[in-house]
Formats: C-alpha cells, structure tokens, sequence
C-alpha cells in the first residue's frame, strides 16, 4: 500500500469515529440503503445455491456409492441363497449399473446446466462488492470535507484560501460519490431484476436431472423386483409384510442359542407415592447343561418413564 493510500485509510477511520461521536454529520441516502440491502440478501441467497448445487452432485455420488456396499455386503450376506433365485446378484447389477451409467451420465449436464451457470453468476459478486466498498469510501471522503468546511465556515482560518480550496474540494468529492452512487442505484435493481431469467433455465435443468435419476433409479429397482418370491410381492401389497417379519423373528426367538436361551418373566412391579413406576423385578431362568433341572437368580432395574 502507498503513503497516499495508507494516509486515505486514517483518514477515513477517523472519520468514522467522529461520526459515531457527533462531531461529523453523516450522509444518509435511504433509496440506496434498500437497495443494497435487497442486493446483499440475493447475494447470500445464491451463495448458498451454489453451494447447495454442489451438494446435491455430491450427496448422489456417496449415495450410489453407499448403495453399492449395501449391495456387495448382502450379495455376501446371501450366498448361495442369492444365488438361486438371483435377488441379491441382481440388485447388485442394478446398483451397478445405476452408478456407472446413470450417474455418470448426468454428471456433464449437471455441471453445464446447473453448477456453472451458478457459478458465473456468483462470479460477478467479488466485483461488485468492490465497487460499493469504494462508494462507502468516497461517502466518508465527502462527509469529512463537509466536515471541514462546516469548521472553516464557524471559525475562518488566518489563511483565506483555505475555505475556497476546502470548498473545491468538497465538490470533487461530492462529484466522485455521486457519480458511484447513482451507478449503484440504478444498476443494482437491474441486477437483482435478472437474476429469474437467468437462473430458470438451469432449474428446468435441474428439475430435469432429477427427474432422470429417479426414474432410472425406479426402472432398475422395478427388474430386480421380479426376483423376489411372489408370496413376499403380495403380502407387502396387502400390507402383511410386518406380521411375517414378526413371525420370523419369533422363530428365531425360539431358538436355544437365541439370547443364550435365556426366557425373562416379570415377578412385580414397584411404584413411588406418585404412582410412577420405579422399576421391575424379573426372574431369569436358564437350563443348565443337561436340560433337566432350572436355576434362577433376580435382578432389580431402574425404568424411567
């Protein structure tokens, strides 16, 4: 940074503090204000597009990747099971074939219709920035001339020049702001104007992908359905599904190496003055090692409600 520019930087920080203070008059433009605000808040709003966008591209990529180890881990948990009547070969096929076509398919488009459109217009923002970040500091140039000549007027300086010269210079100062800010103000709502014509053919775009991707997804899913058992078909139509699942797992329940055979029967309960439950006493019986004779022992738990 130059003198000069290091000088302009104190300046304009004292004169901030003599605002706050009083001791300068500050320059208020109402109209500017709401515009820039409304600027600002398109500002943030398509920041995060952006970042949402790039999001989204990913969430699809570890979602099929996710996909994919679900698939690898039941073609394992299958076996030769799978293998029989091919559900677990082919929703993995399915899910292969969904990341390797599908979603590298729609990778190009989406980063041409959607990520770069969005991109290119956040692009603009650094600049414009810039641009009122120098019409603030021309405000503040201004205001502390008028400042100056505002103190030269109440108490004249020995030198008569000095008024004239600080005259002068408040006018080019007035001119330099003016002249920011009037572009400012009026570009600024073309601006925010724009930015619907812009942005509507990349979330047509967008709408598009998606809809792609879902229907490709829901194609493939649909061919892997006819492995599954008929039966399974109909009771998940009817909504049967549950009760088999229920039913399964009280087979497995069943079962003497299931929970380490243990069978759990509550004895009583025990309540506090309120009437809330404080917790169980169980008994817990298991067969010893020939199957004949039982054992117990009793264990006492806390149940919060």
């Amino acid at each position: 940074m130059s003198w000069a520019g290091f000088k302009k930087n104190v300046n304009r920080a004292t004169t901030q503090v003599m605002m706050k203070t009083g001791h300068v008059e500050k320059t208020n433009d109402r109209d500017y204000e709401v515009e820039e605000r409304r600027y600002r808040t398109m500002e943030t709003a398509s920041l995060r597009l952006q970042k949402e966008s790039k999001g989204y591209l990913d969430s699809l990529r570890a979602m099929t990747a996710s996909q994919m180890r679900i698939a690898e881990t039941i073609d394992a948990f299958y076996g030769d099971a799978g293998a029989k009547d091919g559900v677990s070969r082919s929703y993995k096929q399915a899910v292969e074939d969904l990341d390797a076509e599908t979603i590298k398919a729609l990778d190009g488009p989406y980063r041409t219709t959607v990520l770069e459109p969005i991109s290119r217009f956040c692009a603009y923002f650094p600049d414009i920035n810039e641009c009122i970040k120098k019409r603030n500091h021309k405000l503040l140039d201004y205001d502390a001339m008028r400042a100056k000549v505002k103190k030269l007027v109440e108490k004249p300086d020995k030198d008569v020049t000095k008024l004239p010269r600080a005259e002068k210079e408040t006018e080019m100062a007035k001119a330099a702001y003016e002249q920011l800010n009037e572009q400012l103000f009026n570009e600024l709502p073309q601006l925010i104007d724009l930015r619907v014509p812009y942005l509507d053919p990349s979330f047509e775009a967008l709408v598009k992908i998606q809809l792609r991707f879902c229907a490709e997804a829901y194609s493939r899913m649909a061919q892997v359905q006819q492995y599954l058992d008929a039966d399974t078909r109909e009771q998940y139509a009817q909504g049967h599904l549950d009760s088999r699942v229920e039913q399964v797992l009280q087979e497995i329940r069943e079962l003497s190496i299931s929970g380490t055979g243990f069978h759990w029967h509550t004895l009583s309960l025990d309540f506090d003055s309120k009437g809330r439950r404080l917790g169980e006493l169980y008994t817990i019986a298991k067969p010893n090692c020939k199957g004949m004779s039982m054992y117990s022992s009793r264990i006492c738990f806390s149940v919060e409600r």
